[in-house]
């Protein structure tokens, strides 16, 4: 009878797995159908001729503009026919390439204007408004009109509007002008609730980003040093858009009582507010938006709308192949939270990170490196694997430029160290030099629930478990290492800007710069932006003729699937735990923050508030 039992047992295990195998199976053919697809679709609009068309460049830029986009851009357009990502509102858009593309439109005969249609742009960093508000100046002057075009306009879509000829405004819509803030969750509180106990390590009076695991509030210092930077930010932003509109910056955003006053008088009519304070230039509907540039630009008739080329079909002229030129200046992009390890979307991995600035260290082609650094920082250990290698660049006698985007803040400045020369913009977040750790323990949160944790150990350092609160050995060799690396830190910046570790330590502390405020404080040699940076690497390697060779350019397939796939994914899964939210209020910045922070010694250099500006 047992031998029955058994045979069946198997033979039923043998149907399972039979099953098992079949389903895989169909599953892996019908992934290799879609790879099929995608790639013979990509084929398709590569080899498909396009047809040139005369008249307006249509900027229609859709989700957020990065540095370094995480999805490849080579995949863009054939992606966003196969996935609809065209309204994916978390769409990432190279900065670069639209500053080319741009720069193209002002000498190709077949654009003769602009429109600036900006109301799916989510998310950009002001430094990035400013670099694209210079490729739209140049190309206003050479006498192609810009035209921006919205029902309603944001803050950062309303700063590239103002570089319009016309701006025009729907008779029921707004400009949401209101200034910047900043915003941080504090959850000592929601701790205690949990019974979980927070172990911070820390060096530096104004290191606010562990301040929401110790109070419910900012505290005063952290509250002083945030005040000025983002006061800056603002004025920035308002000398610019204010001159764009012919105005000063007080009458363009007056005192809130007199602004009250106005719309009162409006009837709370914002459009009309927005018209008769020289905002706008034009309330109109969009049948009398698409007359006047029917006007302009002429009909389409196949498409039944004025002429315009998407800046998404506009496509880049093919550039010279950098492998046949033997002067390059290498960019490499430091674009996100710096991790141990390999990258990951939106995190730079050090060991990658680090390998890149090797290639291009041995690379004898490449005679000079551009580091683009547009990060908060992240691990200590992460950040000095990238400073050295970029420390032995500097050796190799080969210039190093550090260009800094909106955050060169915590690790982003420690890896720019060992730079010849680093400029930013006046709107860049920098400094924040410091360190701290955090190490959360649980044991009153399972006690509270009737699980306790015991054992045996060979020391007081090997008994450390997030289920037993530290003990007093390991916090003490804790708070060390923080202060060594801190002492560290200054130590580095002193000796790369030349200054006492003391004269350092009086503007460190982990307190937030602006880049104008930075240059004061003599942490950055030159306030400008990406083009500056070129120049200035060109001047040191003593280069005339010179092509730009950005890393991270040249994919292979396996890479350019896998960011396909992961572009993908936010299709495929729409459903997430309700336990996603309160995880995320301790992810704080993406879901994989957590599990980012892998410093063997849990010291981290990180600005985490720099960027939740609005």
């Amino acid at each position: 009878m047992r031998t029955v039992w058994q045979f069946m047992g198997g033979f039923i295990r043998w149907i399972w797995r039979s099953i098992n195998f079949m389903r895989v199976l169909v599953l892996n053919l019908c992934f290799l159908l879609l790879i099929i697809i995608g790639v013979m679709t990509y084929l398709h609009f590569q080899n498909k001729p396009l047809e040139p068309v005369k008249g307006a460049l249509l900027v229609d830029l859709t989700g957020v503009v990065q540095d370094k986009p995480a999805t490849n851009t080579l995949f863009r357009q054939w992606s966003k026919k196969l996935l609809e990502r065209d309204k994916n509102k978390l769409q990432e858009n190279s900065l670069f390439d639209i500053v080319d593309m741009l720069r193209q439109a002002k000498v190709d005969n077949n654009i003769n204007g602009l429109v600036l249609s900006l109301s799916h742009l989510i998310a950009i960093d002001q430094p990035s408004l400013q670099y694209i508000g210079k490729a739209l100046l140049e190309f206003r002057e050479t006498g192609k009109p810009i035209y921006a075009i919205g029902d309603s306009y944001t803050q950062e879509q309303y700063y590239l509007a103002s570089f319009a000829n016309k701006i025009y405004l729907s008779p029921q819509g707004t400009v949401d002008i209101h200034g910047f803030a900043t915003h941080q969750l504090y959850y000592k509180s929601l701790i205690d609730k949990l019974k979980i106990n927070s172990h911070i390590f820390r060096v530096g009076t104004y290191k606010s980003a562990v301040e929401p695991f110790m109070r419910d509030d900012m505290s005063p210092d952290a509250r002083e040093a945030d005040q000025r930077w983002i006061h800056q930010l603002w004025r920035n932003y308002l000398e610019v858009v204010a001159k764009n509109r012919h105005l000063t910056a007080e009458q363009f955003f007056p005192a809130i009582p007199e602004l009250l006053s106005r719309l009162e008088a409006n009837g709370g009519n914002t459009a009309q507010y927005a018209l008769n304070n020289k905002w706008v230039d034009q309330l109109a509907s969009r049948s009398e938006v698409e007359k006047e540039l029917v006007r302009v630009f002429g009909w389409d008739q196949k498409n039944e709308d004025f002429n315009f080329i998407s800046i998404y079909e506009y496509n880049l002229k093919l550039k010279i192949d950098p492998t046949k030129n033997d002067h390059q200046i290498a960019v490499i992009f430091v674009n996100g939270m710096i991790t141990d390890g390999l990258k990951t979307p939106n995190n730079v991995g050090g060991e990658d990170a680090a390998y890149e600035i090797r290639q291009a260290r041995l690379n004898p082609k490449i005679k000079a490196v551009i580091l683009r650094v547009n990060s908060p920082g992240g691990s200590v250990s992460a950040s000095e694997l990238i400073r050295s290698e970029l420390a032995t660049l500097h050796e190799a006698k080969k210039p190093l430029v550090v260009s800094m985007g909106g955050l060169g803040a915590s690790g982003g400045y420690w890896i720019s160290t060992p730079a010849d020369y680093i400029i930013a913009s006046p709107s860049t977040l920098t400094g924040s030099i410091g360190i701290f750790g955090v190490i959360n323990t649980f044991e009153n949160s399972l006690k509270s629930i009737g699980v306790s944790t015991d054992g045996v150990s060979t020391s007081p350092l090997s008994d450390i478990s997030i289920t037993k609160n530290l003990s007093p050995e390991f916090s003490k060799i804790m708070q060390m290492n923080v202060e060594n690396g801190y002492k560290t830190f200054v130590k580095l910046v002193a000796a790369a800007r030349h200054q006492d570790p003391k004269q350092i330590d009086s503007i460190a502390q982990g307190r937030v710069w602006t880049g104008l405020d930075a240059k004061n404080n003599g942490l950055i040699d030159q306030l400008g932006d990406f083009d500056d940076a070129v120049e200035k690497a060109a001047e040191l390697a003593n280069l005339k003729n010179y092509q730009l060779y950005q890393f991270g350019d040249q994919l292979n397939f396996r890479d350019m699937l896998f960011d396909q796939i992961n572009a993908a994914l936010p299709f495929a899964f729409k459903m997430q735990s309700p336990l996603s939210d309160i995880v995320s209020i301790f992810n704080r910045h993406s879901p994989d923050f957590v599990q980012s922070l892998k410093d063997p010694l849990n010291r981290y250099a990180i600005c985490l508030n720099c960027s939740e500006v609005n």
